[in-house]
């Protein structure tokens, strides 16, 4: 042991009681090893708090296990006969043979022995196992002879891997080098082209199964991309290209640098750290770092709030960053060791080679550059590199790649100003496909900070919450991608009229820069619209943009959240309010490639927030403001014609079924509002579901838009205090989300409500049982014989739910958007009852609610209300909007502890 404080040895008397049968020694034993590795586990911990280094503490902990293996081996096999024992060793695998253990890692040990042992073999097993496992140690075994190694790692590619780390614990010395002569030999050299790839199409499932990128929210510290298990396999696939034994036998025979083995084992160490702080923190085996832990680790590494970042993102921007350093070593090896090597004689070699541009060439279907040192004379040639590899659809070799990372420093100013630079990087995002790499390339070669130094404040820079799944560097490139894929026609069967406009944009690359630079002011901390929008000028100067696209540039990043907001937390019935937004875009040009960018953010942030409701309600407001700017301001002396033409138009079509005296007293309950927000074919639609009521408590009509994947219900009943409240809680109880209400009552006292709904789930609710139900708890509420909160009983066998980010909650009230309405936009994280919580709060201070817009991302709210007093006003006087303020977040507070 490296720490004479941490020590490991079972008592002497058990190893050396031979008198005694092993069923008698076996419960001292499991209890001495309980206690020591309690009290071993204890000081671990302390030393790793104290600042031990991952490697120390990984090392320390594997030196306890081989010491508790060593001495419960001697105590089992005190009764067996020494002749027999003296043919069999323990031989530890996998993470265990690689001298790495962290506190919670799983034990892999194989028992082997000769053919004439076994039966002894088996006794051995089985009493070290049982021990082991007695003691809440995760242990995996196997049980082999030298020729089962052979056979079983030639048909399983997991044991070759396994015992390509194996090392030897305790037993015969000589039984294990004859393991390492016949076995080892055989592994390292037999088939290496197929283990290979056997192993890089197992990489491709792992990812597939945990997450294909670095940057996932809650990432897998072992299996995930940019984690353990990328650089094992670069390791496994280099040994067994190399035969080389170790990491440091790579070093020797030229298949690593100094350098790259350093980078290596620093990378491991890094993470190793943050897995024991993970395995402490964790009652069970545990290797994603989830939200909870990832508070806890920051705290434990150092971190601390500031004022652009809380701790928590300030680590997690370190780790990605990591990541992203053990992803490109291991990819690097691994592209190293699996080059073709080329047996082909030179002159049809040539024959194949391929030049495109000055030192550029293709060869074996990659760019290549026959000039080592042309980026040191000439850097502005990089970009050049990255444009020829996206038009001919090839990626860079190994060795240009190497040239560029070697060359980052002498892109300056001088160099970013180049015309070669600047033009050729507008030329790629000009011509982007939808999967097409390049940014990616430019983002993981860390070029694109080189080249766009502000881009740098964003690099792997987290925000802790649920629902950005990506960090912001890379969400802005995707959000380019999403522009390119709807450039190139990806999108054109399921979105049209995106894809249409994206094709009718006259200068891409200003949209593209506005997708890749819309969030660049998150680096500078809040109102990072308007701190983003504020470096542009600086980098369209470097870039050699006109003037005119400067300013283009600069207002869409400016005002890129407007539509997103104004679609989702807004009354897009609100004449005024769309007026004002058209008015503010100055030409449809600007409308529509703001239209497009608020798509691709969206669509960018992860595949749980972007839903066909959000698109729809985005296309309601492009449509509409286009409409105003292409035919001026709304003419108000036009309203009284669309009222009486919709009026008439109700009456013509109704008048047989109910009469047109009937009609028309109905219709003066109506107000403008009302008539003027809804299609004629609409209104006549509410007006027959309200007549055709009669005596009932409640009509109820459901409708479903499969292209939007919403449902949407009318109701038709009287109104009463608190009914939208009633309504919410009865969809709660049912597990039915709200996205979107709009509540009428007419003058008569006869309440329409509209709500836009779908599953928990997503996607419309098409079950009929499922809406009787609905229809039967209303009704049965309304009429008092049912009171909510017994529904909610009723429906509240739910699963814990997961540890999550917890946002701060807020209350805002605005007086100046709305001329009728007092607006309160609510803040907070989600949970089942939320929206009956708030409403019947709402109700509770004698308001009404005259639309609602709920908008949730993934456990994010972020919910809006129109509310009214009960004289139909505003709320304006302080103490009112206070006391309003107040009475919510105490409602959701007291949510919370519920």
């Amino acid at each position: 042991m490296t720490d004479t404080s941490i020590a490991f040895t079972l008592p002497t008397d058990l190893l050396k009681a031979s008198h005694l049968s092993f069923d008698e020694r076996r419960a001292q034993l499991c209890e001495q090893g309980r206690v020591l590795l309690s009290a071993f586990r204890e000081q671990l911990m302390k030393k790793h708090r104290a600042g031990a280094s991952g490697t120390e503490v990984v090392g320390d902990y594997t030196r306890l296990i081989d010491s508790l293996i060593a001495d419960l081996f001697k105590a089992i096999t005190l009764d067996l006969d020494p002749a027999v024992v003296a043919n069999v060793t323990l031989v530890a695998t996998g993470g265990y043979g690689r001298y790495e253990l962290n506190p919670r890692s799983d034990i892999d040990i194989m028992f082997l022995g000769t053919p004439e042992v076994a039966s002894t073999l088996k006794i051995i097993s089985e009493r070290l196992l049982y021990l082991l496992w007695d003691m809440a140690l995760d242990v995996g075994h196997s049980v082999r002879t030298l020729k089962d190694c052979l056979e079983v790692a030639d048909q399983d590619i997991t044991v070759r891997t396994a015992l390509l780390d194996a090392r030897y614990l305790v037993g015969s010395q000589t039984l294990f080098a004859e393991f390492e002569k016949t076995v080892m030999k055989e592994l390292l050299g037999r088939n290496s082209q197929k283990f290979i790839i056997e192993k890089l199409e197992e990489q491709t499932v792992r990812r597939r199964k945990f997450g294909s990128t670095v940057y996932l929210l809650e990432p897998n510290i072992k299996e995930g991309e940019g984690g353990l298990r990328d650089l094992h396999t670069a390791l496994w696939i280099a040994r067994v290209k190399y035969r080389a034994s170790s990491l440091q036998d790579l070093v020797r025979k030229g298949a690593l640098s100094e350098q790259e083995a350093a980078a290596f084992r620093q990378a491991i160490d890094a993470l190793w750290r943050v897995r024991n702080e993970l395995h402490f923190l964790s009652p069970r085996k545990n290797e994603q770092i989830n939200f909870d832990q990832q508070e806890k680790i920051a705290h434990f590494l150092g971190y601390v709030d500031t004022r652009k970042a809380p701790a928590v993102e300030l680590f997690m921007q370190d780790y990605y960053f990591q990541a992203t350093q053990i992803e490109h070593l291991a990819s690097t090896l691994i592209a190293r060791a699996t080059e073709s090597d080329s047996n082909t004689p030179r002159f049809f070699s040539a024959l194949r080679r391929r030049q495109v541009e000055g030192h550029f060439y293709i060869l074996r279907g990659e760019l290549r550059l026959d000039k080592p040192n042309l980026f040191e004379t000439e850097p502005e040639q990089m970009m050049r590199a990255f444009l020829l590899a996206h038009h001919h659809r090839v990626p860079l070799s190994i060795a240009v790649k190497g040239q560029i990372r070697a060359n980052l420093k002498l892109i300056n100013d001088a160099a970013r100003r180049s015309k070669t630079m600047a033009e050729s990087f507008l030329e790629i995002l000009r011509t982007m496909r939808g999967d097409s790499t390049v940014l990616r390339d430019m983002h993981h070669l860390q070029f694109l900070n080189a080249f766009i130094p502000e881009f740098r404040r964003i690099y792997c820079k987290v925000q802790h919450d649920a629902y950005h799944i990506y960090t912001v560097d890379v969400h802005s490139i995707i959000a380019v991608e999403e522009i390119a894929k709807l450039r190139d026609g990806t999108y054109a069967e399921r979105k049209p009229l995106l894809t249409k406009l994206a094709g009718d944009v006259g200068k891409g690359e200003t949209l593209m820069l506005a997708a890749l630079f819309h969030d660049i002011g998150k680096g500078e901390g809040k109102d990072h619209a308007n701190k983003g929008a504020d470096l542009i000028p600086t980098i369209a100067r470097r870039l050699g943009l006109k003037r005119e696209d400067s300013q283009r540039l600069e207002f869409l990043i400016r005002r890129h959240l407007d539509m997103a907001h104004i679609s989702q937390r807004r009354d897009m019935h609100d004449d005024k309010l769309i007026d004002q937004f058209a008015s503010s875009m100055g030409m449809t040009e600007n409308l529509r490639m703001l239209y497009l960018l608020a798509f691709a953010d969206i669509k960018a942030v992860g595949p749980d927030v972007w839903t066909e409701w959000k698109g729809f309600l985005l296309q309601e407001l492009y449509e509409k403001a286009y409409q105003v700017l292409e035919r001026g301001n709304f003419r108000f002396d036009t309203r009284s014609e669309r009222l009486r033409e919709r009026k008439r138009k109700v009456i013509d079509a109704l008048s047989e079924e109910f009469g047109e005296r009937r009609l028309r007293a109905a219709l003066k309950t109506m107000s403008n509002r009302y008539l003027l927000s809804h299609r004629s074919s609409e209104i006549i639609t509410h007006v027959r579901l309200a007549l055709e009521r009669g005596e009932e408590t409640l009509a109820l009509l459901v409708e479903h838009d499969k292209k939007g994947e919403y449902t949407q219900i009318i109701l038709s009943t009287l109104d009463m205090s608190g009914l939208f409240s009633i309504i919410t809680g009865v969809m709660a109880a049912n597990g039915i989300n709200i996205l979107g209400a709009q509540i009428y009552t007419r003058s008569d006292g006869e309440a329409l409500d509209i709500l836009q709904v779908r599953r928990s789930t997503g996607g419309i609710i098409d079950d009929p049982k499922k809406w009787n139900k609905v229809r039967n708890d209303l009704n049965a509420v309304l009429e008092g014989r049912k009171r909510i909160d017994a529904l909610f009983k009723r429906s509240s066998s739910l699963m814990p739910e997961k540890p999550r980010p917890r946002q701060a909650d807020r209350v805002e009230v605005v007086n100046d958007v709305s001329d009728q309405y007092t607006v309160v936009d609510v803040y907070t994280t989600d949970k089942v009852g939320l929206l009956y919580d708030i409403t019947r709060t709402l109700s509770s201070l004698g308001l009404y609610i005259g639309v609602a817009k709920i908008s949730t991302k993934v456990d994010q709210v972020a919910d809006t209300f129109y509310l009214q007093d009960i004289f139909g006003q505003k709320v304006t006087q302080p103490d009112k909007l206070d006391e309003l303020r107040n009475r919510l977040l105490e409602s959701l507070a007291d949510s919370k502890e519920s």
